[in-house]
């Protein structure tokens, strides 16, 4: 196991009625900004809730942040947060809400000398302060609610990059079950297939006798391959949204991934995919991550053979007939749940693949993967691959 440096200190309440702790957490006096997105909190009931438990409290509020949040929309609620004095930001809605939100704390703190756009330019490091926040989660998939990074697209330029800092970790998250029973099933099926990629880029990488950590991956994955197709089929049993909401939290809370290699290559070519085509997050790591995990089958074959085992209980025949039942597992997996793997579902052939590899080069992503050997002939042939 390799050495690590692990602080979660986000306060999580979960359960049926979390929301009436809320103000428990903001600190008096506060002027709050509620940031939200498309309207589905509105027609749920959920930000009236919120308000509920508000009641009394300096708040204002900043809707419309996109899936895949834009600078250019959320420049406008920074602006609102240096005008109006805001000192909290609560974010209500998915990980998109989350992330732009942490974008608008940090910006909103940002040297005004400086383009806050150069925040995803320079990945966070030069973050020296944000405006505290918290949230109200509504989608579990990107656990965003608990942990340092967001990743945010700008339209003028067609770049979606990421960003991490201790400064923008939530405060706290409210997580309760039941403000997922309304969620569309594309969106439900979007949040399981995220929480099982970031558990794999945490844990399908080479042995580090890391043990603990393998076996707390092990059981978000079979929790979400049990729990998943129920989400869709029981969308308010409690107990399925529970397990699929909590699992979402710990897979990218740092827990699993603290003292083991990383490979995060399946999001990067996944966001240029986002980027260029408009693709929901989730359904471009559902389109690469078999194809990058065929493409890397050598080096990752320990582990490829213990996935198999563990996760899929696939035991009989020879190594590599395993690992393709595993990568064949993994793929049938995504596609149950409604989320194609190859880029001709949606209507793609890889005519853009030199772009992709061009925007790839642009943002410095030419040695990815946990070996850094992930260069952009590779990235080529796994793009080619998910045709």
């Amino acid at each position: 196991m390799n050495n690590f440096n692990l602080h979660t200190p986000t306060r999580i309440l979960f359960g049926k009625n979390a929301i009436a702790d809320l103000p428990a957490q903001i600190p008096a006096d506060s002027r709050v900004l509620i940031t939200w997105g498309g309207g589905s909190v509105k027609k749920t009931g959920v930000l009236d809730q919120v308000y509920q438990a508000l009641a009394g409290v300096d708040v204002l509020e900043f809707g419309g942040i996109e899936p895949n949040p834009t600078y250019e929309t959320l420049m406008k609620a920074v602006d609102i947060v240096r005008k109006e004095n805001v000192t909290f930001l609560l974010a209500v809605g998915g990980g998109s809400v989350l992330d732009g939100t942490k974008f608008i704390a940090a910006a909103a703190r940002y040297p005004a000398e400086l383009d806050p756009w150069h925040i995803l330019q320079t990945y966070g490091r030069d973050i020296n302060a944000a405006v505290p926040m918290g949230s109200v989660l509504t989608l579990p998939a990107t656990g965003s609610e608990s942990n340092q990074g967001a990743v945010i697209s700008r339209r003028a330029t067609g770049d979606k990059q990421a960003f991490k800092s201790p400064f923008v970790q939530p405060v706290f998250a409210i997580l309760d079950p039941v403000y997922t029973y309304t969620l569309p099933p594309r969106q439900v099926a979007n949040g399981v297939v995220d929480a099982f990629v970031h558990t794999i880029e945490q844990y399908l990488t080479y042995p580090v006798n890391a043990k603990v950590q393998d076996r707390f991956a092990e059981g978000l994955l079979l929790t979400l391959i049990e729990e998943g197709p129920k989400a869709l089929k029981e969308p308010e049993n409690y107990d399925v949204r529970a397990n699929v909401m909590w699992a979402a939290t710990m897979a990218l809370n740092g827990l699993i991934g603290a003292g083991v290699p990383q490979d995060w290559a399946t999001h990067m070519l996944g966001h240029e995919l986002t980027a260029m085509h408009g693709l929901d997050h989730a359904q471009t790591l559902a389109i690469v991550l078999p194809a990058l995990l065929n493409e890397k089958r050598e080096q990752k074959r320990e582990k490829l053979l213990q996935y198999a085992e563990r996760v899929w209980n696939i035991r009989e025949g020879g190594e590599e007939a395993r690992i393709d039942a595993a990568i064949d597992a993994t793929r049938h997996f995504f596609e149950q749940m409604g989320t194609p793997t190859r880029l001709s579902a949606w209507d793609l052939d890889g005519s853009t693949i030199p772009a992709l590899l061009a925007k790839l080069e642009e943002h410095g992503m030419t040695q990815l993967g946990e070996h850094k050997d992930i260069t952009l002939e590779v990235s080529r042939r796994i793009y080619e691959a998910a045709r």
